[in-house]
């Protein structure tokens, strides 16, 4: 091995590579020090979920962003101490522009692995294409705008529709309560009743649950719609997962539909879009007929996708230009409202495709959950520690500093759960079950430790046990009546998903079975053989939880400050809670966690404008 091949391995033995970095770059850099450099570090930027590695980060002083200096120095020396990476990596034979199949690419002062390039091009595409659709009678949009939304001055969701209704790409953002559904269910509507000819209407989101939840909440909203009862036959019935939407198959990266078999539908609306990362996202795009239509909905200050990319919050940034003066005219007149405009330099046509929803329904003045959720987006810590002091009673901070502490949070988890183990008892059948087990959830954000999902889940089965509403069998045997678990892992044949929860129970003829709720609010069982990869689900992680929501929600934060602590991790927990928060921390801890923001390094906006 070379000394930079021994170096680097160290680095993975350390944690601060993996393995398939390492091997990544022994496999295209043929020992040359600045390529295996280079190309460790561009993969191991993808799996911390940067789209790109921008040649200007690429000094010793980013290196492992900091941690393990000496080794990194070591490192940085093994590689002749590059002073022009721009010079050393653009005559690589392993690196070229995109036009050719190389692993690597290198534009615009940006190295990318060569599937992330590609993917963000299709997504940059796809945005800067011609968004403008065929436009619908202005004065008939006018007047199913207003049948729909009213007509006050000030309606940013009434806006949102107008938006979605003279585009072909729409986005729509808002946090929690903005009434984003409401929004969707109300555009749709209103798309059903402009259009000359039936539309092929399909719901989707990321997983299991988010599909469950946007079912059910436009469920709910269709019964309050002005629709005649054939109007209504034409909404659609279901949200269905977006690898299932694709076709997605077992053990296979292939997907049903694609470019050569686009999907059958002419309106696509995609709920929690910021858990779409770029490859999904360039995927779904490849798989729109050109004829579509498609709205993305989310909240942008959520934490952005597990894998590389914040499509998303890149899009929505570009909001910030506000809309082109043309553009807030014609909304105008389509709405009554004022959305403003602005004559920027430059700016982006999506710009024109974007709506910010900006007043919380769900949360009022007296709501300390909404209230907090607004200090901790913005990273105001003063304002944060204000708000623990002011009486609320939805929210409390506990204090997660001593092993006292940290019992006492396992005694309240067992409060928490208790309700739907009680249930079980009680011989309640799995759909009220599962119904109870929503109502209480922990949340983390570490995988590992008596701070993470492994940790918490073991100890608090134990206080369950000691407790009495919980027989864990001995041996090997891990399955007992009220064990919840979490799906890890896509199954379309069993027609379950990475997200789904289920509770094992007895079923009629006292058979273990773990039950899943359906979309449409059924319940489903399955044999604990045939599940796919799952895990234990008392606690889960902050990124799992996304497209859920609970009515006590309590968040454990680590004992100590972590990079995976930021402030949209906080946030994103927080908005979780529709009743009660409960947040067990240090208050150093999270301090840090607030002030410290999500950064997802992509050349998406620069492509826009370019």
């Amino acid at each position: 091995m070379t000394g930079m091949t021994l170096l680097l391995q160290r680095a993975c033995e350390q944690g601060l590579l993996r393995p398939l970095d390492l091997h990544f770059a022994r496999l295209i850099a043929n020992d040359d020090p600045h390529l295996m450099l280079a190309a460790a570090w561009v993969s191991a930027e993808a799996g911390a979920g940067h789209v790109c590695l921008p040649l200007a980060r690429m000094t010793a002083q980013h290196l492992f962003a900091g941690h393990e200096p000496e080794l990194a120095k070591a490192i940085w020396q093994a590689a002749g101490a590059p002073q022009n990476w721009l010079a050393l990596l653009q005559h690589q034979e392993a690196i070229g522009k995109g036009g050719s199949p190389t692993p690597l690419v290198l534009s615009q002062q940006r190295l990318y692995l060569n599937r992330l390039w590609q993917a963000e091009g299709q997504v940059a595409a796809f945005l800067t294409s011609s968004l403008v659709t065929e436009p619908f009678s202005a004065e008939r949009t006018r007047q199913v705008l207003d049948s729909h939304f009213g007509q006050q001055p000030d309606n940013w969701q009434k806006i949102a529709a107008a938006v979605a209704l003279t585009r072909r790409v729409s986005i729509i953002s808002g946090g929690p309560g903005t009434g984003k559904t409401t929004t969707v269910a109300k555009l749709l509507a209103a798309l059903i009743q402009l259009s000359s000819v039936p539309l092929r209407i399909q719901l989707a989101a990321p997983t299991g649950k988010s599909a469950a939840r946007l079912t059910q909440s436009l469920g709910n909203a269709l019964a309050g719609l002005q629709l005649s009862t054939a109007e209504k036959a034409r909404f659609p019935q279901e949200a269905i997962t977006l690898h299932r939407l694709l076709g997605a198959k077992p053990d296979s990266q292939r997907l049903s539909h694609n470019v050569d078999n686009p999907l059958h539908l002419d309106v696509l609306v995609v709920d929690e879009a910021s858990m779409v990362d770029l490859s999904m996202m360039a995927e779904l795009i490849a798989a729109l007929p050109a004829w579509a239509r498609v709205i993305f909905l989310g909240d942008r200050d959520q934490l952005a996708s597990v894998e590389a990319g914040a499509v998303l919050g890149d899009i929505c940034s570009c909001a910030a230009q506000g809309y082109s003066p043309q553009r807030a005219q014609e909304l105008q007149q389509l709405t009554g409202c004022e959305p403003g405009y602005s004559d920027v330099v430059g700016a982006v046509a999506i710009r024109d495709s974007i709506c910010l929803l900006r007043k919380s329904y769900r949360f009022a003045s007296h709501s300390g959950i909404g209230q907090l959720a607004l200090a901790v987006n913005s990273g105001d810590v003063r304002q944060v520690e204000d708000i623990w002091q002011r009486g609320f009673t939805d929210i409390s901070l506990q204090p997660l500093v001593s092993q006292k502490d940290y019992q006492r949070m396992l005694n309240d988890a067992v409060d928490g759960f208790r309700g739907y183990l009680n249930a079980l008892k009680a011989g309640a059948g799995p759909e009220a079950v599962l119904r109870q087990f929503s109502h209480y959830q922990i949340l983390c954000a570490l995988r590992d430790g008596p701070f993470g999902i492994q940790g918490l889940n073991e100890r608090i089965a134990q206080a369950l046990q000691r407790a009495g509403l919980i027989l864990r069998p001995s041996g090997e045997n891990r399955w007992f009546i009220g064990r919840p678990i979490m799906i890890a892992r896509n199954d379309s044949a069993l027609g379950l998903y990475n997200g789904d929860i289920g509770i094992a129970m007895l079923d009629d003829q006292q058979r273990m079975k773990v039950f899943f709720m359906l979309p449409d609010g059924g319940v489903k069982a399955v044999q604990p053989s045939r599940l796919p990869q799952h895990e234990t689900a008392w606690a889960m992680t902050v990124h799992k939880s996304q497209g859920s929501e609970f009515v006590h929600t309590a968040l454990v934060l680590p004992g100590q400050v972590l990079p995976v602590l930021t402030r949209e991790l906080v946030y994103t927990a927080i908005t979780r809670a529709r009743e009660r928060l409960s947040l067990y921390a240090d208050a150093k801890i999270l301090r840090a966690g607030i002030r410290s923001q999500t950064e997802r390094r992509s050349g998406l906006i620069a492509r826009l404008t370019t």
